[in-house]
């Protein structure tokens, strides 16, 4: 991956090379916020490469409600 400062603003080939990469992590099943953190950007910035990039996001897991009979 390439060497990317904080804060800096990505785009164009280095964007989409980022965003592949990110997008080929997250379908192995890396989350969201270790990719974030593998990558020094925020949750928000790695979630909206994704969304960008054509990625369906998986739910957010845990328990989920049942229906009471």
């Amino acid at each position: 991956m390439a060497d990317l400062k904080k804060g800096a603003r990505i785009t164009g080939t280095t964007r989409d090379k980022l965003a592949a990469d990110l997008k080929k992590k997250y379908e192995k099943g890396a989350s969201i916020r270790a990719l974030a953190e593998s990558t020094g950007r925020s949750y928000g910035f790695v979630h909206r490469v994704l969304s960008e990039s054509g990625v369906t996001l998986r739910g957010r897991g845990g328990a989920t409600r049942t229906k009471k009979k």
